[in-house]
């Protein structure tokens, strides 16, 4: 009788979860069906997102976006950049205009609770700081007040500018300008004295656009948390869980050792984690509506997230950020994958 009742729940669950993998979700069949997945991205931030002269855009959240193509499409190729100001972003996104945005957007709970997104997985741990030209001296944000200081409207920087400099008694002058190149531009020339931004948005205009980068430091203080992450739509949790899932291969290929390079060679593994993870055992791709390869086409495609960060933003780039926070759990970082199993 046991035997039969435990048959049967065996049946059932197999059943159940046949009838989800089959269902695609409108989103992931929308996209199959334009044949290119479209990506809100910043514009313009080295190691982040950025196209070069001829148009061809690079950076980690531009190598998130290629994965998620080389996940659901089959090729990294497959994306349209579409360069969105900080007040643009949600707004194109809930309009159904993009299919993710990957924008160095940072997780708040104001954000998570009021808007129709939802935040994927951290792909980037930062926080704010302020740089300010070296020949005004300044050692500490504590020595800033009085300063003019430009910033984005609708950021999280506008209100954590007010905080700091309330926190510590402090007095500044703002310059407010929407279109980030417009913003870097005024900084440079002059027009205000501090450049409020995260850290990373910080050392990719130093050492993109500042002429002389040693001309500019950047102050030890952070002011907040910047969790960066992906943000989709909270209407579709079948492509929700994909664009999550896509990070998580992203840190665990490299937890396991996978790389663009062995990827294929690490096939022949015999640790059951690999062999899920690259498709060898039947794994991880029915359930998301997906194939059992999808994820061995993710880290062919780009690499896993430590070969990422080193190619966008690590020591040997002109950002030189080492992987702090963002090394692997392993290392005394953050980066951290749930099981693939």
């Amino acid at each position: 009788m046991l035997k039969a009742i435990a048959s049967a729940l065996v049946a059932g669950v197999a059943l159940v979860a046949t009838s989800l993998a089959a269902q695609a979700g409108p989103q992931l069949d929308k996209v199959k069906q334009r044949g290119e997945l479209i990506c809100g991205v910043s514009q313009g931030s080295a190691g982040l997102s950025l196209p070069d002269s001829s148009g061809k855009w690079s950076g980690l959240d531009v190598n998130y976006c290629r994965a998620l193509a080389a996940a659901v499409l089959g090729d990294p190729d497959k994306v349209q950049f579409v360069p969105l100001s900080s007040a643009q972003r949600f707004a194109v996104l809930e309009a159904g205009d993009i299919d993710v945005l990957a924008r160095n957007t940072t997780v708040t709970s104001t954000r998570d609770g009021t808007l129709p997104v939802l935040f994927v997985g951290t792909i980037f741990y930062d926080g704010q700081g302020f740089m300010v030209p070296a020949s005004l001296g300044v050692k500490s944000a504590k020595e800033l007040d009085g300063a003019t200081v430009c910033v984005q409207p609708g950021t999280v920087n506008e209100q954590n500018l007010v905080d700091y400099f309330q926190a510590n008694n402090m007095k500044f002058q703002s310059v407010v300008i929407e279109n980030l190149p417009e913003l870097e531009a005024a900084f440079y020339a002059g027009r205000c004295d501090v450049y409020l931004s995260d850290a990373s948005t910080l050392s990719a205009s130093r050492a993109a656009r500042a002429g002389n980068p040693d001309d500019f430091v950047i102050l030890p203080e952070r002011v907040t948390k910047s969790p960066l992450a992906p943000v989709v739509r909270s209407d579709d949790i079948q492509w929700y869980k994909i664009a999550d899932w896509v990070r998580n291969v992203l840190v665990e290929a490299e937890e396991l050792g996978v790389t663009q390079a062995n990827v294929e060679e690490q096939k022949k593994s015999q640790n059951p984690s690999v062999q899920r993870l690259l498709g060898v055992q039947e794994g991880i791709g029915k359930a998301f509506g997906l194939d059992d390869e999808w994820a061995a086409r993710v880290i062919a495609a780009v690499g896993n997230y430590g070969e990422i960060y080193d190619r966008n933003l690590g020591p040997d780039t002109p950002l030189k950020l080492e992987r702090g926070l963002n090394a692997l759990w392993t290392n005394g970082g953050l980066m951290y994958s749930p099981p693939i199993q």
